[in-house]
């Protein structure tokens, strides 16, 4: 019996048990000196100025959003097409999500979209996604929000590997926040990592990701360290552990090689599917300068969740990314009828997308196997709606 081919494997660096097994003999477990060093060699990797190691990213958009300041209340425009978390941030917080509609094309805001959604209210800051790994242009977008920079937080959580302008998502963003789940681009399991190229804005993360401490517990027990620490604004328990820190050092070596064995992939991708009736290919790389991530390959289908009930009888693992915010009951009830009816485009384009397997590792049979699977399920769709 041929197996099957999950949605996702995670890839894993040799080196990384010898590297967990270290740390462990080493006793030191939670943040420390690991972290320190993950921080800074994926801050070389960005070429950003600054990184903050957290507990996901999640946490790290909420830390972002709360060390900005806002007023208590304040509305935040955000991409409907987004995962559920991205809401949550907002709202834990202590503001008002704001939904944006996407482009039709990119999956993401455009500036058309994003002033419309200011024009309803005057926004106090704007989280904007990187869906699928495309890269948004945050300058543009950041204009027609009528916001300055230090109000725009970067939610790159697909976007490890992705550029614009020929320079690396979060190289430059006053707040770019990354995931390492263990589905993305760079896997550790769990974690996050806010990068910014302001170092006070930095100082108010890495406080509140601890309690808001000004102290963490490596800093307190070096030799010659202080028990004594203040509290200077409220934080939350969301930071990174030397076991996943020393994971992710590994994981950083391989990941330039990971991502052009994305693009491989993608690329095979394109062309076998090219010719499969009623199957949209993701969106393209149009812009000179502007590198795709690929951590999704989403095509659109019309009636997508029967199409992956196909695929899945044929062992094909599939996922959804994602269900449209406004969809979901709790933001419903707490954003109201009016405002989740303001996102038409995603509603439409958010019934047809579906995500296959795309990992580095992903064999070409198994490449092909999926592409016959959704082949044949569109034939048989096609035939049912002829008959």
């Amino acid at each position: 019996m041929t197996s099957n081919v999950p949605f996702c494997v995670p890839p894993l660096t040799g080196g990384v048990p010898d590297a967990v097994v270290k740390v462990l003999d080493s006793r030191w477990l939670t943040t420390g000196p690991e972290t320190a060093a993950f921080e800074q060699e994926f801050a070389d990797y960005l070429g950003a100025a600054h990184v903050v190691a957290v507990a996901s990213c999640t946490s790290a958009l909420e830390l972002s959003l709360r060390a900005m300041g806002l007023p208590a209340g304040s509305p935040v425009l955000t991409p409907s097409l987004t995962f559920c978390g991205a809401i949550n941030a907002i709202l834990h917080a202590g503001h008002r999500p704001v939904f944006v509609d996407i482009d039709e094309e990119t999956l993401v805001p455009s500036p058309e979209t994003v002033a419309a959604a200011a024009a309803r209210v005057k926004p106090a800051a704007m989280i904007l996604q990187n869906q699928g790994g495309y890269p948004v242009d945050v300058p543009a977008l950041t204009e027609a929000a009528g916001l300055d920079r230090s109000r725009v937080v970067e939610d790159a959580a697909h976007g490890p590997g992705a550029a614009r302008g020929g320079a690396p998502v979060g190289s430059s963003s006053y707040a770019a926040c990354f995931s390492f789940y263990a589905t993305k681009n760079m896997p550790i399991g769990e974690g996050g990592a806010v990068a910014t190229s302001d170092e006070e804005f930095a100082d108010r993360v890495r406080a509140m990701r601890l309690h808001g401490m000004s102290k963490d517990s490596w800093k307190r027990y070096l030799p010659g360290g202080s028990w004594r620490y203040d509290v200077k604004a409220v934080g939350l328990k969301a930071n990174m552990t030397d076991v996943q820190a020393t994971i992710g050092r590994a994981q950083i070596q391989s990941l330039p090689g990971w991502q052009e064995e994305r693009e491989q992939i993608v690329a095979r991708y394109d062309e076998a599917l090219a010719g499969v009736s009623g199957v949209v290919l993701p969106q393209r790389n149009s812009l000179d300068g502007v590198r795709h991530a690929w951590h999704l390959y989403q095509v659109r289908v019309k009636d997508r969740d029967a199409v992956g009930d196909e695929l899945q009888a044929a062992g094909i693992g599939t996922s959804v990314h994602f269900i449209p915010a406004n969809q979901l009951t709790a933001y419903k009830e707490i954003v109201g009828a009016d405002e989740c009816a303001r996102v038409p485009v995603t509603d439409r384009v958010g019934e047809e997308l579906l995500s296959l397997p795309l990992y580095p590792g992903l064999t070409a049979d198994d490449q092909d196997r999926v592409v016959a699977a959704l082949a044949e399920a569109m034939r048989t769709r096609a035939m049912r709606t002829r008959s």
